[in-house]
């Protein structure tokens, strides 16, 4: 027994349009998440660094791996960049969250 074919026109047909064309029959938009951004950017640092260490390694042994390393360096001066914004811009993003 073959499955029911689903065409274009079928779906569309399917679609609830309601909370397009009337805002109110919306659901509730989920609450945001309350999330310590350094927490986030020292993860990502270190997953940068564990990768530089990979690449370093890998310089080491006689592998072309230096333009990796130049991207895991770029990495953590990123990830390094976003810290210190966050250091100066904390209250403006927690408010957001409140």
């Amino acid at each position: 027994m073959d499955p029911p074919k689903v065409t274009p026109a079928a779906s569309v047909m399917n679609m609830k349009f309601a909370p397009i064309v009337n805002p109110e029959a919306r659901r509730a938009s989920p609450q945001p998440v309350r999330v310590d951004l350094r927490t986030v950017f020292l993860v990502g640092i270190g997953a940068w660094v564990v990768a530089a260490i990979v690449c370093a390694v890998l310089l080491a042994v006689g592998l072309h791996a230096m333009p990796y390393l130049q991207i895991c360096l770029a990495g953590i001066v990123v990830g390094i960049a976003l810290l210190i914004w966050e250091h100066f811009d904390r209250c403006n993003y927690r408010k957001l969250g409140a």
